[in-house]
């Protein structure tokens, strides 16, 4: 019997099977979950790379700064959850920064209106994403995000960085108002993965470049599945008193000085 033997899952942010959702929902399945799908602006693509999964799965449209979407998102998914309609548990993995927000220079010199899609996108539409799922969610749901820990400054990750800081706090609000429902809220901080995000941000290699050698356990910038495990571990059952917290997939980077 799987980890997720039964669930229902919706895994937003798959763009290419190299994506961390796309190995989170491939090990959820492996686990025994079912799994819906969400995608943005090339929804065909997804859709063949929904196909590539061990069972391929139903995608449907999410613009997370569109509150139409949001708004029938319920509706949309609820065809391909069963008679019984609900979700035990949700992945946002969604994140977007224009190139002026990041790369040298970047963070003195980005507009406010690119601040601003930075931070809707990657911190406010984690709180967006769970109330428009409130309804088909009840106790014991999971609702975890991607995150990087941002605890400190990175090169050339900046406005992305303010927006992980965010993220980390609106992570914290929705733990206190949803935890009397029953529902947990959480964050997964993956190390550095070659992933298409990846590659927009100008000097990766200085993400890999910290992690050689300083990791404990080592770290393969190529190999998404520890990641994908973790994720698929909070959204399980077995971390039932677990809310508010950033559950750290770095192979143990965070907690060496130098």
């Amino acid at each position: 019997m799987g980890l997720l033997e039964g669930k229902r899952l919706l895994v937003t942010g798959v763009i290419t099977d190299a994506s961390l959702a796309f190995h989170a929902a491939k090990v959820a399945q492996e686990q025994g979950a079912q799994v819906v799908l969400t995608g943005f602006g090339r929804m065909r693509l997804v859709e063949r790379i929904a196909q590539r999964l061990p069972q391929p799965a139903p995608v449907v449209e999410l613009d997370v700064s569109d509150q139409s979407q949001l708004d029938s998102l319920v509706e949309r998914i609820s065809p391909h959850l069963g008679d019984d309609p609900h979700l035990d548990g949700v992945l946002h993995s969604i994140g977007f920064a224009p190139p002026s927000c990041l790369g040298e220079g970047a963070f003195l010199g980005a507009p406010w209106e690119d601040v601003a899609a930075t931070i809707q996108v990657g911190a406010y539409s984690f709180k967006s994403l769970a109330v428009a799922l409130l309804p088909l969610m009840g106790p014991g749901g999971s609702i975890v995000g991607m995150d990087f820990d941002n605890r400190q400054a990175w090169p050339a990750y900046d406005w992305m960085g303010v927006a992980k800081s965010t993220l980390e706090s609106v992570s914290r609000y929705l733990a206190r108002d949803l935890g009397p429902k029953g529902i947990r809220v959480n964050l997964v901080a993956a190390g550095p993965v070659k992933t298409m995000a990846a590659k927009s941000i100008p000097g990766f290699a200085a993400f890999e470049d910290a992690w050689d050698g300083r990791a404990p356990l080592g770290w393969d910038v190529t190999d998404p599945v520890p990641v994908a495990k973790t994720v698929c571990a909070v959204l399980s059952d077995w971390l039932p008193a677990t809310t508010g917290s950033m559950v750290m997939a770095d192979g143990g980077f965070h907690a060496i000085g130098v």
